[in-house]
């Protein structure tokens, strides 16, 4: 079955260039974003993994753990990773995730269940693993994107994101198209206009359904 935003997402234990880990205590009671990567010493996924480390003290600052998985062995991850630092000018301190098995892959929808590596392999026999997830601490998968071989991700969005998550977490609010922190909030359908109005103050209603709010300090 396809994994969906609210499942809890699956746990595994597997080794990374920073030792065995457990998936779930690794999250802790952190949030934490999975980049996957159907190789090593492939040159968009180079860029990929030097911009998440250049903004690796941003996400730390949010309580946002970072994990790379790539479908090569911990022996090939650490290679590699001395270009990653080359190319981006900084420290990688996050992990990545062998999975020469492909069972992460599999596990997480990101390959079929009769999915091999054939022997000359390149990215493109495994090109659907360019998947990215964000986790909450209570384990459930918040959201997933999946980008193809020719578009690198964005982690400025990526970080966008997940301060739209932090924001709204557990309170009735969503967040407008384009919201960046400071932005007002769109209040959940869930609450009357009066019921937010007592509870938050200034509430514009530009249509019956669409109110906007500060977010509460």
């Amino acid at each position: 079955m396809s994994l969906r935003i609210n499942d809890v997402a699956p746990d595994f234990t597997a080794e990374t260039t920073q030792g065995t880990i457990n998936w779930h205590e690794y999250i802790g009671d952190s949030y934490t974003v999975l980049f996957s990567h159907p190789k090593d010493f492939t040159p968009v996924c180079t860029t990929e993994f030097s911009a998440a480390a250049r903004l690796s003290d941003e996400f730390a600052k949010r309580n946002c753990k970072l994990a790379g998985i790539s479908i090569d062995g911990v022996e090939e991850h650490k290679k590699w990773i001395a270009d990653v630092e080359a190319f981006g000018g900084t420290k990688m301190t996050f992990p990545i995730i062998a999975d020469e098995k492909l069972e992460i892959a599999k596990l997480y929808d990101m390959l079929p269940a009769d999915a091999y590596l054939p022997d000359g392999r390149t990215a493109n026999d495994t090109a659907t693993v360019r998947t990215t997830f964000i986790i909450g601490p209570d384990k459930k998968i918040r959201l997933m994107l999946i980008y193809p071989m020719s578009v690198g991700r964005n982690f400025d969005e990526i970080l966008r994101a997940l301060d739209a998550i932090r924001a709204t977490d557990g309170q009735p609010f969503a967040t407008p198209a384009n919201w960046t922190p400071g932005d007002d909030v769109i209040v959940a359908l869930s609450v009357s206009t009066e019921e937010a109005k007592a509870k938050f103050g200034d509430v514009a209603v530009p249509l019956p359904y669409l109110r906007t709010t500060k977010l509460p300090a």
